[in-house]
């Protein structure tokens, strides 16, 4: 049991590492929020015309109703990027020699995990604190509830991302991927606009965004924050994390022949 934790210490630790010497990735998952935040948040708002928000019973405005969508979205960012690394690793061999570890192979993945959920929820409060200096806020004990949301949140999207870098050989098409995967998952979700206007403008749209594993995450995140539960997103959210990571165990496994090519 001491060889576990010691290897989650080490795999954690060296992801708090490298994001201590990547002042830049700080900045950008703050400065990517916070642009959404201050200034697409005023045309948004006068092109929707939100003031009250369903199911909250409560006077919102649209800049508190976008923050849970922004912090998921920081989630996301993080969560491809700390897979981006490890496309990175594979190159320079230092994932193949992480994966020869005595230890179960979800155990390695899993620790990776934690290790970048935490970064992530420790930029989304962050961007939270920036956020109330500008009077954005929500209720106070909403910031502790939210953390398992936002934890678990962190696990589900970095295992997608670690799905996604299991099936990329090469840096430099993990790029293309990203693009076609965030973007999509982001704005086809409840996180600038709430579902049910969505279905005023398409029916197909809304389905699709109703499906999104993103939109859950959002509402889970959005949810705690108001000291609410949904629990048809928590189901979702749990559900989700379990298939991506069961399918992030067998796309590393090195004895499939795709792992074999790559290696």
């Amino acid at each position: 049991m001491t060889a576990w934790i010691n290897v989650m210490r080490a795999i954690v630790g060296r992801e708090f590492l490298r994001f201590v010497h990547q002042r830049e990735r700080f900045l950008s998952a703050l400065v990517r929020p916070l642009v959404w935040l201050l200034i697409f948040a005023a045309g948004f708002r006068a092109a929707l015309g939100i003031s009250i928000i369903p199911p909250y019973q409560t006077y919102i405005t649209y800049e508190t109703y976008i923050v849970p969508g922004l912090c998921a979205m920081i989630l996301l960012f993080n969560g491809m990027q700390s897979s981006l690394s490890l496309v990175y690793d594979r190159e320079m061999g230092s994932m193949r020699l992480l994966l020869t570890s005595p230890l179960p192979r979800w155990w390695l993945l899993f620790c990776r995990l934690i290790g970048s959920s935490a970064i992530s929820v420790l930029q989304v409060y962050t961007f939270l604190a920036i956020a109330a200096l500008f009077d954005i806020t929500m209720p106070l004990m909403g910031y502790v509830a939210a953390l398992p949301s936002l934890f678990l949140g962190g696990i589900m999207l970095g295992a997608l991302g670690l799905v996604l870098s299991s099936f990329v050989r090469q840096l430099e098409n993990f790029a293309g991927v990203m693009n076609f995967v965030i973007f999509p998952m982001f704005f086809l979700s409840s996180a600038l606009y709430p579902l049910w206007r969505m279905a005023e403008s398409s029916e197909l749209l809304h389905d699709i965004c109703a499906l999104n594993p993103f939109t859950h995450v959002v509402e889970l995140i959005r949810f705690s924050l108001y000291l609410q539960i949904n629990p048809i997103a928590l189901l979702w959210v749990l559900g989700t994390s379990l298939v991506f990571c069961l399918a992030a165990v067998w796309g590393y496994d090195p004895a499939r022949a795709m792992m074999k090519r790559k290696g």
